[in-house]
């Protein structure tokens, strides 16, 4: 197990890179504790899997260090890193039974066969994998090579760091939860350092303590799933978690707040003296579609929107409302009234988030 830590790090695919945009890893500096499960999460293309073959040595940085420990492992090979990789696919021996594959990274160690027989029953008792043991990994499904795949990951004893990229992206629907779960009671069991790649939000919350969200080749937040959800430091965790996300619409600042076309929003003086510091900032507001307070009808200081569609989700209802030339997406609770042609709604001060040029605006405490 290691504590892993980029310094400086920025990686570009580009031999000259002449600005941000030539860059697939942006200048980052970020810490991750041994022992610990995170998760690193955004779209497509933003650099995760960059990132995570960089942290392998699969991959040099342009610029910058991975330590391990405090110890530079810049030129130090994958196989000298001691790091465990499980891919989007599978990565297994056809020819060989599935004990023979669990066992396979132990025998390179020159470990007993008495020691690589314990271990290897050790895992498949976590994995639920003793009933296939005996089988050629040619005949088993996607779910139960993977499963193979991460327990050569897990079987050895002198591994830094597990690292998975997209492992779950092939497996059947019906057996993601329980895998998600497995390895959540493997880390607990073992204490691995272990990063788990995804563009799935649940995937993230269900494994991670702590999530890295990746976007444009930055990490712009690193947080409990709590604080995510709640106090999104930049306009794309706000849209990224959640379903659906948070509202975000541009404002501009007037006396006592901000407004959007005919309506205005009061800000709160710690806010507004912010405000009056940020001149020239791209402004938007974001309040996400749970926290929005609907009325059972009209209420002094309370704003009112035209109801455009209800969604009815079984256990709760998403509302698309129209306020002002925007539109907004409410929740409703499964025992809340729904409002008929108009709602009135309010935006709770402690929910009510200001962004300026994409980033959180803070108050002191």
């Amino acid at each position: 197990m290691a504590e892993i830590r980029l310094q400086n790090l920025a990686h570009s695919y580009s031999s000259q890179p002449s600005g941000p945009a030539d860059y697939a890893i942006r200048e980052m500096t970020h810490n991750w504790e041994q022992g610990g499960a995170y998760a690193l999460l955004g779209p497509s293309g933003c650099g995760k899997s960059t990132l995570l073959n960089i942290i392998s040595g699969l991959l040099s940085p342009s610029e910058g260090q991975v330590l391990f420990d405090g110890v530079e492992v810049n030129q130090l090979p994958p196989e000298k890193r001691n790091i465990a990789q499980v891919f989007q696919f599978p990565v297994v021996y056809d020819t060989m039974t599935v004990f023979d594959n669990l066992a396979f990274p132990l025998r390179n160690q020159g470990m007993t066969e008495a020691r690589v027989l314990s271990k290897v029953h050790e895992i498949a008792e976590v994995l639920d994998l003793h009933p296939l043991l005996k089988k050629k990994a040619s005949n088993l499904t996607a779910d139960e090579k993977q499963k193979v795949s991460m327990g050569r990951g897990l079987v050895r004893d002198d591994v830094s760091a597990i690292l998975f990229d997209e492992p779950l992206t092939v497996i059947d629907p019906h057996l993601k939860w329980k895998l998600r779960r497995k390895l959540k009671q493997i880390h607990e069991q073992f204490n691995i350092t272990m990063v788990y790649v995804t563009h799935d939000q649940l995937e993230a919350s269900t494994f991670a303590d702590k999530i890295a969200v990746m976007y444009g080749g930055q990490i712009v937040q690193f947080g409990t799933p709590r604080e995510l959800f709640e106090r999104p430091s930049h306009t794309f965790v706000g849209y990224f978690i959640g379903s659906p996300g948070m509202n975000l619409i541009e404002v501009q600042a007037c006396p006592g707040g901000v407004q959007f076309g005919e309506v205005r929003l009061p800000l709160g003086d710690a806010l507004n003296q912010r405000l009056a510091e940020l001149p020239g900032k791209s402004l938007k507001i974001g309040i996400r579609p749970e926290f929005v307070h609907v009325w059972d009808g009209p209420y002094p200081d309370a704003l009112c929107c035209d109801v455009l569609h209800v969604e009815d989700l079984g256990t709760y209802k998403i509302l698309a409302l129209r306020l002002g030339e925007q539109t907004l997406k409410v929740r409703l609770q499964e025992d809340q009234p729904v409002p008929q042609k108009q709602a009135y709604i309010s935006f709770p001060a402690q929910w009510l988030m200001l962004y300026a040029d994409e980033y959180l605006v803070e108050v002191a405490p």
